[in-house]
């Protein structure tokens, strides 16, 4: 290791994110480190680590190497592998603006769950294409404490259960995660939404995302739940060729949800850089002996 590593923060509608560059893919992080710089008061603090890496240098990338030439190495907060983070892809492509490897306008970002299309707008909002929605058959149901509510099975990249409630209170202090059963319909763990009305296409959520505990935004989870409260509504955009949006107000801010007629999603909401600096390597090589 060097003596001094780079490193950024940013936040996406609050859902924020240490940021290591290394485009060589040079740097080791094993589970232990980017625990460490996640934690919030020993470490940086962040939801998540976003690694930036030149696809074409990072073994799990190289074969979307030609479709788009960054990779988001994405950890969770626990410094847990996970295929994708919404807010992630946007604060990653900021990121790239703010260094100079890319401008306005639209950029392809790999990730475990697939390349991404992102579009940085002059206002500063950042756009993301992300993927379809699959939404998986079978019952399944989610508790906390001696309420229990019927949820959808949603699979955004990552997987989703989402359950409308009353009042967002209910939901509990979601430093747990919820239980959920059948165990056999997440064999990996989920990420839960609990949601409530605000309006014609407009809810609000909060989510316990697995591997971090409750965080103040979810992209993910935000499209999970446009999608969920979409069929709820009777309204599916394949069955009636117009797009659907939906606005999302999470703890950290507002989301903006299109589904298309093709199924593809697309995300809209701000990006910030709100600091950089470096990292002690010897500290951080004495986080995981």
């Amino acid at each position: 290791m060097s003596t001094r590593i780079a490193f950024l923060k940013g936040h996406g509608t609050e859902n924020d994110f240490v940021i290591v560059p290394d485009p060589e893919n040079a740097l080791d992080l094993p589970t232990a480190a980017v625990a460490a710089l996640c934690d919030r008061r020993a470490g940086i603090g962040g939801d998540g680590l976003l690694h930036v890496v030149r696809s074409a240098e990072h073994p799990e990338a190289q074969h979307m190497a030609g479709e788009a030439e960054w990779f988001m190495d994405y950890r969770n907060g626990d410094g847990s592998i996970a295929e994708m983070c919404g807010n992630g892809v946007r604060v990653f492509a900021r990121y790239l603006q703010h260094a100079g490897h890319v401008t306005e306008g639209d950029l392809a970002v790999a990730t475990r769950g697939g390349v991404k299309s992102v579009h940085i707008a002059k206002n500063g909002d950042v756009t993301v294409g992300m993927g379809k929605a699959l939404l998986l058959e079978g019952d399944v149901t989610v508790s906390v404490g001696d309420r229990s509510w019927p949820a959808r099975n949603v699979n955004m990249g990552n997987p989703h259960a989402v359950a409308f409630v009353d009042d967002l209170a209910h939901a509990g202090d979601l430093y747990s995660p919820p239980p959920f059963s059948p165990a056999a319909a997440y064999p990996s763990g989920v990420n839960v939404e609990f949601v409530v009305d605000r309006g014609p296409r407009h809810v609000a959520m909060r989510v316990h995302e697995r591997g971090v505990g409750e965080t103040r935004s979810c992209g993910t989870g935000a499209c999970a739940v446009a999608v969920a409260t979409a069929r709820r509504d009777g309204t599916d955009p394949a069955a009636t060729g117009s797009p659907a949006t939906y606005t999302v107000d999470v703890p950290g801010g507002t989301l903006v949800i299109t589904e298309r007629a093709d199924g593809e999603i697309e995300m809209t909401g701000p990006a910030v850089i709100v600091a950089e600096g470096e990292i002690d390597a010897d500290w951080l090589e004495s986080m995981v002996r």
